[in-house]
């Protein structure tokens, strides 16, 4: 044996715990798709009709104050060439699947009643969603967001919890890869660990495999971002779900209040709102955990000035979040659905060519005009795929101007498979 195979032997020993660790904490992409925006619907307004008459309440907003395609994309600041492409696909979409994203909110959106009341808005809700999936009709994504587990609402939360998934389980004869539940107002590493027991104790109730509930993390208090000792509490909350977390969500104005910022300045792009956000990008970064913005309040509701006022407000903010890489937000109202889509859409449409250019040059040895590493090589994968899963680009589109199909382009994203 030489010397340098006794030294790599030594290193082996000396980093097998790292590497371990390293493995198991950061697998990278869960190779599953991340929808563009969640859409929160108070539980006792949800209904099996809720998704598609959302896209048509939002198809009725834009052609009564999109005023054409050219008009709209000049209105939300669209370059001019996108226009047709943007407007078709938002309205194809709206048509389609309006809603990625759904939860059936059971906290803030709700609000405080008595048992009986939320215990028969959640055997209805549930009937609802099992009926949508059965016609069709449900978002891709789907759950609830219960109470959270601060002690003046944890009984009711973990009632809500455990009612729920077993009357829908029921209902639907399975939860199904689209199920997701999420976990409000986080304030310690103890209600994350707290919330795997509780996982585990309803899945074992109802008769579901071990792991087949996931959750994702509110961070709306500013205890889930530092800590009292001032460690990064997010962080040690990803891994204290045991695999169960599926994302970090930003909660805009609770985390905003809890700071002390007034009301007036309260907003997606306040700087303690892009701290916070940094913080939980950098805390889920290798993780497999999405990270989404949080929500405008301001609506384009009213008049037609009102409206394209809270349009043009919004597409700012949708295009500020997906420059930043927070792919995800929050939508609270059908009207914010044409501005949600068409920003998406437009961000995608517009990087394209480029992106293309860079990945075809990259695998095929071709010039770009860029000296692509692989990281950014993998970066570039993940936005083309992106931009095919929300409806922006189509298969077809990439195979032409890559030279790869999806799968390709997956390996080459580092997503894992299955």
């Amino acid at each position: 044996m030489t010397s340098i195979d006794a030294l790599l032997r030594d290193l082996d020993a000396r980093l097998a715990t790292a590497d371990h660790e390293l493995a198991s904490r950061y697998p990278g992409d869960r190779g599953v798709r991340q929808p563009v925006h969640t859409v929160y619907v108070p539980a006792d307004r949800f209904g099996a009709e809720t998704v598609p008459a959302w896209g048509r309440q939002a198809r009725a907003v834009l052609e009564e104050h999109g005023g054409g395609p050219g008009a709209f994309a000049d209105l939300l600041g669209l370059p001019a060439d996108l226009a047709e492409e943007v407007h078709e696909r938002v309205r194809a979409k709206l048509g389609t699947e309006p809603v990625e994203d759904l939860r059936i909110d059971f906290e803030d959106g709700y609000g405080a009643r008595s048992d009986e009341d939320e215990d028969a808005a959640l055997t209805a809700a549930a009937a609802a969603l099992a009926r949508s999936l059965a016609d069709g009709d449900a978002a891709p994504f789907h759950g609830i967001r219960f109470k959270s587990f601060e002690a003046p609402t944890r009984a009711r939360g973990v009632r809500t919890l455990h009612q729920f998934v077993g009357e829908f389980a029921a209902a639907a004869g399975a939860l199904g890869e689209g199920f997701v539940l999420t976990l409000p107002k986080v304030t310690s590493v103890d209600q994350v660990e707290a919330m795997v027991v509780a996982c585990a104790a309803v899945e074992e109730a109802h008769g579901l495999a071990p792991g087949a509930l996931r959750f994702e993390i509110q961070v709306e208090t500013p205890q889930s971002v530092l800590g009292a000792d001032g460690t990064v509490l997010v962080a040690r909350m990803i891994h204290a779900a045991d695999g169960r977390c599926t994302g970090l969500h930003y909660g805009t104005y609770d985390y905003s209040a809890s700071c002390g910022i007034a009301a007036g300045y309260q907003s997606m792009e306040h700087p303690a709102a892009d701290h916070a956000k940094a913080v939980m990008q950098v805390a889920a970064a290798g993780t497999g955990v999405f990270v989404s913005d949080g929500s405008t309040n301001v609506l384009p509701v009213g008049d037609r000035d009102a409206v394209h006022a809270g349009w043009r407000l919004h597409a700012r903010l949708v295009r500020r979040s997906l420059e930043r890489g927070f792919y995800q937000g929050w939508d609270l109202h059908p009207a914010q659905l044409p501005s949600r889509f068409a920003a998406t859409y437009a961000f995608y449409r517009e990087g394209l060519p480029s992106a293309a250019a860079r990945l075809r040059a990259y695998l095929g040895g071709g010039d770009s005009g860029f000296l692509d590493e692989p990281a950014t090589a993998t970066a570039l994968a993940g936005f083309v795929l992106r931009g095919v899963e929300c409806g922006a680009v189509d298969d077809s589109e990439v195979e032409r101007l890559v030279d790869a199909d999806r799968d390709r382009l997956a390996g080459l994203a580092r997503r894992r498979q299955g």
